[in-house]
Formats: structure tokens, C-alpha cells, sequence
């Protein structure tokens, strides 16, 4: 079943090595992507996998690799021939530094989060912020409980088990089938879940302004906010290819997975630097204990 999913743009300039003197525009937001990915992994998932849009719906083992060099520097994940899409391909970066993150003897699990909160509070770039999940992250009494075998404790690093990619023209209902084979059986799965919002939110967006674009992205903003799977799964694939809203078919596989409501959420970000909607969240299965602002 689904115990836990986090929620995360994919545009390449993330990568810092892409972004150039850019970079620290989008610092904030690469805090609030770690700090998904530490709550995520923080949750105890036996089976972590990450989902996001591709040309075609395929599934690629733990070991695929990516790179970003068709949007300009060959930056690689993995080893091998690189197969994996952008979305997954960003996926896997994430999933990297969090790792190294988790690496360093100096990092405390959650710091991510409590930075990032950090940096809104002084008035930082991201917006829309209601908390952060740095006691979940660390496990405490309104976080995931008490993993057995201290999970936080083990110097294991954040790694996905499968990379699932999903058709950009993919249907609802194929989307929320997806979704739930993903999180049937037993196994605790956890989904990392990359996820654009529309692109025509300003006139320098790279599909123009159009003025639907802001009401349909904030519907899906309240949506990861409020953990509300029902939301995401009514989102109209016509009207998100017309408002070019890249994460429609991601965020109906993560509907199909989590099913019935019954999720607690964290909006980490609601970002629009570029005129694309870009939005970090978590999602944990209820405990009936709320994660705390």
C-alpha cells in the first residue's frame, strides 16, 4: 500500500550545473525538494519508486540511467546507456543528493526542511508555504513513529527500486490504474513524484499567458496541500494538455495509488519563476497526529 509520496518539479535548471549563475534563483525550491525526499524516505517505505511523464508509459529498473545533455550539459545519474525520460532523469538527481546529503556527518535529517522554512520566513522566493515536515523528517512524535529498526539511524541512502514513466497523453483512467498496481500488496511503497505545473502563467511562459493557467494550477496546489487524491484525479487531461500542465498524467498516477482519502499533506513550495507552476509537496498515509506548521 501506499505509506508515503513525495512531490517535485523536474525542470532541468534544478540542476545547478544547467542553471549556471542562475542557480541561486532556484535555491528554495531545491531545499523544499530535499526536504520532500528526506520526509519520503524518513517514512519507512519498503519499495520506492518514482513516477513521472515520458514519450510513452514504460518501466525501467533500479539501475537506468539519465542524462541532461539535450538540454545542454551532460550531466549523467547512473551508469549505462541513458534511457531514462527528463522527468525520471531529474528524479534520480534528487534522489542523488539526497543521498550525499545523507553522507555528510554534519547533516541532521529535516535540516533541508527547517532551511527552507528558514528562508521563507526572511522572505525568501517561495511562496504559498504552510509549514515544513523537518519533524517529520526527523521522526518525531507528530512524524512517521518509531520505524522499526530506527530507520533514521541506518546510514542508508535514499535509492529508488523502479522508475515508472507515464505517457504525457495518457487517459484519466489508465493514469489511476497505473496508480494503484504501483501501490497494491503489502509492501509499504512510497512514489517520488515529478511533477510540473502549467506553463502559460505569465506572458514570458514558455506556452504564453493564458488565463486559466493560474486557476487550474491553484487547484492543484490545494490539492497537494490537502492530501486530496479526489481532486487530482478529476484534473481534465484536454484542458491541462491546453494549459501545457506537464504533471497531469504523474499526479493521477499518484490519485490511482493513494486512493481513497486518507492522507495528510505538506505544501513545501509553490513556486512560478519561469512562468511554470512548480510545487514541492509530501504526502503521508494518517496516524491521527497532524504534521505539524
Amino acid at each position: 500500500m501506499l505509506v508515503a509520496a513525495a512531490v517535485c518539479p523536474h525542470p532541468p535548471l534544478l540542476v545547478p550545473e544547467l542553471a549556471g549563475a542562475a542557480a541561486p534563483e532556484l535555491d528554495g525550491l531545491r531545499a523544499a525538494c530535499l526536504a520532500a525526499v528526506e520526509a519520503l524516505w524518513s517514512a519507512g517505505p519498503e519499495v520506492l519508486l518514482v513516477v513521472g511523464a515520458g514519450p510513452r508509459t514504460e518501466s525501467y529498473g533500479r539501475h537506468a540511467a539519465g542524462s541532461l545533455k539535450p538540454w545542454g550539459v551532460d550531466v549523467r545519474v547512473g551508469e549505462g546507456d541513458p534511457v531514462l525520460p527528463l522527468s525520471l532523469t531529474i528524479g534520480r538527481w534528487l534522489l542523488h543528493q539526497a543521498a550525499d546529503r545523507r553522507q555528510d556527518p554534519a547533516h541532521r535529517p529535516g535540516r533541508a526542511a527547517e532551511d527552507h522554512a528558514g528562508r521563507v520566513a526572511e522572505g525568501g522566493p517561495s511562496r504559498a508555504v504552510e509549514g515544513h515536515v523537518g519533524r517529520a523528517a526527523e521522526g518525531g512524535e507528530d512524524g512517521p513513529g518509531a520505524l522499526t529498526g530506527s530507520l533514521l539511524a541506518r546510514r542508508t541512502a535514499p535509492a529508488a527500486d523502479g522508475f515508472q514513466a507515464v505517457a504525457a497523453d495518457a487517459p484519466r483512467g489508465e493514469c489511476l490504474a497505473l496508480g494503484a498496481r504501483l501501490a497494491a500488496g503489502e509492501r509499504r511503497v512510497g512514489l517520488l513524484v515529478m511533477a510540473d505545473g502549467s506553463a502559460r502563467l505569465t506572458e514570458k511562459a514558455p506556452g504564453y499567458l493564458d488565463p486559466a493557467a493560474q486557476p487550474y494550477n491553484e487547484l492543484i496546489v490545494r490539492a497537494l496541500a490537502g492530501a486530496e487524491p479526489a481532486a487530482l484525479a478529476r484534473l481534465d487531461p484536454a484542458e491541462a494538455a491546453r494549459l501545457w500542465v506537464g504533471g497531469r498524467p504523474a499526479l493521477q498516477v499518484l490519485a490511482g495509488a493513494a486512493g481513497d482519502d486518507g492522507f495528510e499533506g505538506r505544501l513545501l513550495a509553490d513556486e512560478a519563476p519561469y512562468g511554470v507552476g512548480y510545487f514541492a509537496a509530501f504526502w503521508r498515509r494518517g496516524t491521527g497526529t497532524r504534521i505539524r506548521s
